[in-house]
């Protein structure tokens, strides 16, 4: 591990030599969750994590493939896989000491995607990773994590994720973002894909899914994210679930699989309610390029919308 000059957001580079394992990452953000006090006004890592050089492994990005509905053998990645891998360096920010939310029970609330281009399957990349800032929600804090994905010198693919950790708060009204550039955080930052989802009239209905009662371990094993809310219904259990929960990015992955999206796309998309394992979807969209995940039952809760567009400047 190196540390290099700042960034133009001033922020030093903590680049590393290889992708952090994720098995230890868990374990040590669940042993140092008791001790987070989460608040908006907490400081929070001001670094980038930088991988330089990242190749995909084949035989894990076919298991996505498959798990997610993305036809396997592509040339190009799937357009949410560079979330898989980011992922260990954005587990390595949030399990640190200096990160203020508690990881276990930090639940993926949004993201905003945007690919520039198309991204070889077999193809070299740098990753970087960092904490954009903390804002105050009406549930607890919640922090937005920028990763982008460089080609050489050219950004090729970017996102915002937005995680909430849940506690007490004395504010019912959101305060304002806390951030390194001390602007908003979280997806409102970018526009390129488009006004967020909102609640519209319900989409028609175009299909539906069957989902098993193992989908979060199979999954967690295509894309590295073992947590407990996913796996077992007793570890859910312990955080408020009744059964194991969907991962809110495979349910992203399978709509852009049945969705499609052109080469250069901007994605936002909102998790609004928990997927129960195992459950039947209905995947409804229009030609607008707006999908939705809806309970196939009585109900009709929604559980996700999102949208995609052509990628904005």
């Amino acid at each position: 591990m190196t540390v290099t000059g700042a960034d133009p957001d001033a922020r030093p580079a903590v680049v590393l030599t290889r992708t952090p394992a994720l098995a230890p990452l868990l374990a040590r953000g669940a042993l140092r969750s008791p001790f987070k006090r989460p608040h908006p006004d907490a400081p929070f890592p001001r670094h980038r994590l930088v991988l330089p050089s990242v190749r995909v492994d084949q035989a894990r990005l076919a298991a996505y493939e498959r798990v997610c509905g993305f036809p396997t053998g592509e040339d190009t990645l799937p357009i949410t896989y560079p979330h898989v891998l980011g992922f260990p360096l954005a587990m390595r920010l949030m399990s640190g000491g200096g990160f203020p939310l508690p990881l276990l029970g930090l639940v993926h609330t949004s993201i905003t995607l945007t690919r520039h281009t198309a991204l070889p399957a077999a193809g070299t990349y740098a990753l970087a990773v960092r904490v954009d800032g903390l804002a105050a929600h009406r549930r607890g804090t919640q922090a937005t994590l920028i990763t982008e994905v460089h080609a050489g010198t050219d950004l090729v693919w970017e996102s915002a994720s937005t995680y909430l950790a849940r506690h007490r708060t004395h504010d019912p009204v959101p305060g304002r973002a806390k951030s390194a550039r001390d602007e908003p955080a979280g997806p409102a930052r970018d526009q390129r894909a488009g006004p967020a989802p909102d609640a519209r009239a319900p989409l028609p209905a175009v299909g539906q899914w069957r989902l098993p009662g193992d989908l979060g371990r199979r999954y967690g094993a295509a894309s590295g994210d073992r947590n407990p809310i996913h796996l077992h219904p007793l570890s859910a259990r312990v955080f408020g679930f009744p059964r194991a929960i969907a991962h809110g990015m495979w349910t992203v992955a399978r709509c852009l699989a049945a969705h499609g999206t052109p080469e250069a796309a901007g994605v936002r998309a909102a998790f609004r309610a928990p997927v129960l394992l195992p459950g039947t979807l209905a995947y409804a969209a229009d030609g607008a390029g707006r999908f939705e995940v809806r309970s196939a039952d009585p109900t009709a809760r929604v559980h996700l919308v999102g949208e995609v567009r052509a990628p904005r400047g």
